[in-house]
This record gives structure tokens, sequence and C-alpha cells, in this order.
């Protein structure tokens, strides 16, 4: 029995605005907008911990190649190898659509590696700051699948059910002889003049059509995610803010990476499979793929702060002889 509520109807448009031969999208805007925010997040934490912020721009830029060029790769040899291989110049065609979170994971990793390799920084200090970044940009990043209406769940009954008729892969087949689900809406696609397909919602109580479909109520996924991320932010941020500069080493980094990941494994049982190959799997691709991150996870939460030599990690504390030398380039 459903409650009153019944369900949300979710039909934003996808697009903001166009301008000419571009496009601006709510889920460009709103991944950028990920690492516009981090900037400010990461540079209050490196000034807290006498870090320079300058170094927080040359971070953000191995982030943000490593975030794309991880989450485009990951999409491509997790999910779609089988499209991308006989036709390579289309991995580049990243506008496309086309991005994984667990490439992406696999991406930042390296690119922290790759730069505190090259800036004397600790891999496992600079990761457990960078990661209340990436919960942020997590959280936002699945709001612009919101406003895509992608990534969706199975369909259920929960009173904060949403209905996405934007999202054509999983409409259902209406039937002239029974009627329309309670809390669905009825659609019709079209042809635009573009030669793209569109879909058209009916007023309820509409008679079916021939060729009409059901969008029925379905687990918000996206609003699942995107709130974790959110706990997450504030849980880890408040951990760093009690210890700072002597967190322990790898604290942050294993404790996100298992909660976050043993979540994803949780919420693709209420998700549709996001490809083809992963119907009648009994765990899909997203689930393979956590498991040995939540492993890993583990295993950096158990070391965390137990190296005798360096329990807290490293970075430069250039941020005091730069404020000396600006003092006294002022008097």
């Amino acid at each position: 029995m459903l409650s009153f509520l019944s369900s949300i109807t979710w039909n934003a448009n996808p697009i903001i605005a166009e301008l000419g031969p571009f496009t601006l999208r709510w889920y460009g805007l709103l991944f950028m907008s990920g690492f516009v925010v981090g900037t400010f997040i990461l540079s209050h934490i490196y000034r807290s911990e006498k870090v320079s912020p300058r170094w927080v721009d040359v971070i953000t830029i191995y982030m943000l190649l490593g975030t794309v060029l991880g989450a485009r790769l990951g999409h491509v040899f997790f999910y779609d190898w089988a499209q991308y291989k006989d036709n390579l110049l289309d991995i580049f065609k990243i506008w496309q659509g086309g991005l994984a979170s667990h490439g992406a994971t696999i991406g930042i990793i390296f690119a922290v590696w790759l730069f505190s390799r090259n800036n004397k920084f600790d891999v496992l200090w600079t990761l457990d700051r960078i990661v209340l970044v990436v919960a942020v940009g997590g959280a936002l990043i699945r709001l612009g699948n919101l406003m895509n209406s992608e990534i969706v769940g199975r369909p259920t009954d929960v009173p904060w059910a949403f209905v996405f008729p934007r999202d054509t892969e999983h409409l259902v087949q209406a039937r002239p002889d029974q009627p329309v689900p309670a809390g669905s809406v009825l659609v019709q696609r079209q042809r635009e003049a573009d030669g793209s397909i569109s879909v058209q919602t009916q007023p309820a109580g509409s008679a079916v059509a021939p060729g009409s479909e059901v969008a029925v109520p379905r687990h918000p996924t996206q609003i699942y995610e995107s709130l974790f991320c959110v706990f997450l932010f504030v849980l880890l941020y408040s951990m760093w803010n009690r210890t700072k500069e002597r967190t322990p080493r790898g604290q942050l980094f294993g404790l996100f990476v298992v909660l976050l990941f043993s979540f994803r494994f949780l919420v693709e049982f209420l998700k549709e499979e996001q490809v083809d190959f992963e119907k009648g799997m009994s765990l899909n691709m997203g689930q393979l793929l956590s498991i040995p991150l939540v492993f890993m996870g583990l295993y950096v939460l158990w070391r965390a702060g137990k190296d005798p030599q360096n329990p807290y990690g490293y970075a430069p504390r250039d941020l005091e002889p730069e404020e000396a030398k600006a003092t006294a380039s002022r008097s």
C-alpha cells in the first residue's frame, strides 16, 4: 500500500542552456563544482597544518586529470570494451558520456601517488586529506546523475520513490487492458526534428494509446549515494579536525574506502543493471570492483599510524617560512 506521497515525478531537463555549438549541462557543472569547492576545503586543511595552499593548485591539476582519465578508462575497460575495441578513437569522446567511479578511484590514487612522489609529500598523508574533497565531489556527481535521470534504482513502493520519465532504458510497456500502476507516469516517445528521441508525459487518467509506455516508481539511488558522501565528509572532517597534523597515517583514507565501497556494494542491490552483460549475474560489475577496494581499505586502516618511524605522515611545512618572508617584505 503506497503512502499519500505515492511517488515523486522527476522530469528535470539535464541541459541548462545551449550557447551556439556549446551545451551547458547540469552534470558537467556539478562535476566541475566538486573541484572548485574542493580547492577551498583543501586550502583550509593545508593552512591549518602549516602547508602552503599553493600546493592546492598543483594537486588539483593532478586530481582533475586522474579523475577524468581514470573514470573514462574505467568505463571503457570495465563496462563497454566490446564497443570500444573496434572504435578506439571513440574513447576520447568523453562528451558522449561514459564515466565509471571505480576507474576514477584508481585514477585518483595514481594521481596522488605521482603528485606525492614529485613534490616530496607522503602519499598516505595526501590521501588522508584528499578523501575529504573526493567525498564532496562524489556527492555532487551523484546529483549530476540525478539531473541526467541515470543510474536509477529498481521499482519500489516506498513513499520517497522517484519516477524517471526521461530514463527511456527502463520504461515498461503499457497494456490497454490494465490500469497504469499507482504512482506511475504514462509516457509517449516522439522523434524530434534532429532525429533524437524524446518522451512526452501524459496527463493522469489518459487512455493508453498504441506505443505508450510507463515510468514506474523507483529507488532514487543517486540521492542515497549523494547523501552517504555527505555523511562521509562530515565524519571524516570531524575526525581530522580533532587531530589535524597528528592524524594517524592512513586512517582517513582507509576508513573512507571501506565505508564508501561497502555502501556501494549494498546499494547496487537496489539499482538496475547498467550494462547488458550484468543481467543474470549474482553480483554486478560495481559490486565485483568494490570488493578488492574494501579489502585494500581494511588493510590500510589496520596499519594506520603503526609505523613508529612515520606515524602521522609528512608534508612540506612551508607556510611559516612564506609568511615570515611576506612579513619581512612588508616591513
